[in-house]
């Protein structure tokens, strides 16, 4: 374990805060340690009839155009599965009759605290024609064959780490 000795806020934005943090080592030595702080986020595996829903978007850290499991932040204190209903129809026009809880997974350990929530959406229906994005988001919505997303992972094509966990259960699902 590591102790904290001394917390410096170097950023506090609106949906995450940065620090620089010194700690104590097990062997009784100091470090220090950059942190990003995050609520969390959630993501949402829809398959049906062998066809997995993904959102195309443009990843601005990265500089690329990914295919994604519909995902989004967690507001402060806001419910796991009450946040993976809303992203999923915001960002798909799709609504579950439920949610499905899969697994919890840290996406980078080593620098941020943030947790994502896996849910499978049940009984999803489209509910209208217009995506009610963030308005910084510009979406667009892919229907693909479950085996060609398994392929497009082990190609490096899809390379978002929910989104290749989520295929891989999902055709380990499917057997």
């Amino acid at each position: 374990m590591e102790k904290e000795l001394n917390r410096e806020v170097i950023y506090d934005g609106k949906i995450m805060q940065v620090t620089r943090e010194e700690v104590e080592l097990e062997d009784g030595n100091h470090a220090f340690r950059e942190v990003v702080y995050h609520h969390g986020g959630v993501c949402v595996l829809a398959v049906e009839n062998h066809q997995i829903l993904l959102v195309k978007q443009f990843r601005y850290p990265n500089r690329v155009n990914t295919l994604e499991i519909p995902a989004g932040k967690l507001e402060k204190d806001e419910d796991t599965k009450e946040c993976a209903f809303r992203e999923l129809e915001e960002e798909t026009n799709c609504r579950a009759q439920d949610m499905k809880f899969i697994m919890k997974v840290l996406p980078s350990p080593g620098y941020t605290s943030e947790w994502l929530y896996l849910y499978e959406a049940v009984d999803f229906k489209e509910v209208d024609d217009s995506l009610d994005c963030d308005d910084d988001e510009f979406i667009d919505v892919v229907k693909m064959d479950l085996h060609e997303a398994y392929q497009k992972v082990l190609s490096g094509e899809i390379v978002d780490a929910k989104t290749v966990i989520a295929i891989m259960y999902a055709v380990q699902q499917n057997k």
